[in-house]
């Protein structure tokens, strides 16, 4: 008997009722990075802890994905914990564990019935066994969706991927089973933390920092780079538009070129 695929919901609209802009589905961004910076910044400025804006950013990853689907990005990739985020005090640490512990625990059943696929990238050392358990109820429970994937990247860092990646790749060719000459890019890319996640077309950051602080470093070789000055907390579906509009209009030529000549 043929399965019936699960219907899903659409996601709630934004409040204000704006709609995301007619942009041809060839110009769409397939991939969408995201660094959900400035969240304690947020707080500070509004006499918070910084924990309250880690607490406000969560409804912007919401509305993000939301926007995402509705516009038709099929990949989100979120910088929720970073390999170097444990440097971090470890009052703010522990609250950051217990808080994606608990957002995906959350939200799980939400993403479901969008039609989310939820995937995890980033190392298991150190990683608290609750998080890990709720990350692999999440990709479990979700693993049949095809409206959009979120990849929450917990404990990730893009130089550790490739580092487990090149170890992996070393252990392969010491047992006999890969020949040197053989390595090449596809052969990286299979050791990577999600091998079939495509690469990054768009590469988006809040709070008016302009670098890349160390997430999808392979996978954004050639990505398109937008900086929000929003911090996160003010960041909603509509700045994934315009950023997706700013994609849009780009020229995106992979190394190549071509003449223009001038006019006469």
């Amino acid at each position: 008997m043929c399965c019936v695929p699960r219907e899903t919901v659409p996601p709630y609209p934004h409040p204000s009722g704006a709609r995301p802009p007619q942009i041809p589905r060839a110009l769409v961004p397939r991939h969408v990075a995201v660094v959900m910076d400035g969240n304690g910044r947020w707080a500070n400025a509004r006499g918070l802890p910084r924990v309250e804006g880690h607490r406000a950013g969560e409804a912007s990853l919401l509305d993000v994905v939301a926007g995402a689907i509705e516009i038709g990005v099929q990949h989100v990739s979120a910088y929720a914990f970073s390999t170097e985020n444990w440097s971090r005090s470890p009052e703010e640490v522990r609250f950051l564990m217990g808080f994606n512990r608990d957002v995906l625990r959350r939200r799980r059943d939400l993403m479901d019935s969008w039609g989310v696929r939820v995937r995890w990238a980033g190392r298991r050392p150190r990683l608290w066994r609750s998080v890990i358990n709720e990350l692999e109820t999440a990709e479990r429970q979700t693993v049949e969706n095809t409206t959009c994937t979120l990849t929450m990247c917990v404990n990730y860092g893009g130089r550790a991927e490739i580092a487990d990646a090149a170890q992996a790749i070393a252990r392969e060719v010491a047992a006999g089973r890969l020949k040197p000459e053989r390595v090449n890019e596809k052969t990286v890319q299979k050791y990577l933390d999600e091998p079939d996640l495509p690469d990054v077309d768009l590469f988006l950051r809040s709070s008016g920092e302009q670098r890349i602080s160390n997430f999808m470093l392979w996978q954004s070789a050639y990505a398109e780079m937008v900086f929000l000055d929003e911090p996160w907390p003010d960041v909603d579906r509509r700045h994934l538009w315009r950023a997706v509009e700013t994609y849009a209009r780009r020229d995106r030529r992979y190394g190549g070129a071509v003449d223009v000549p001038a006019a006469t």
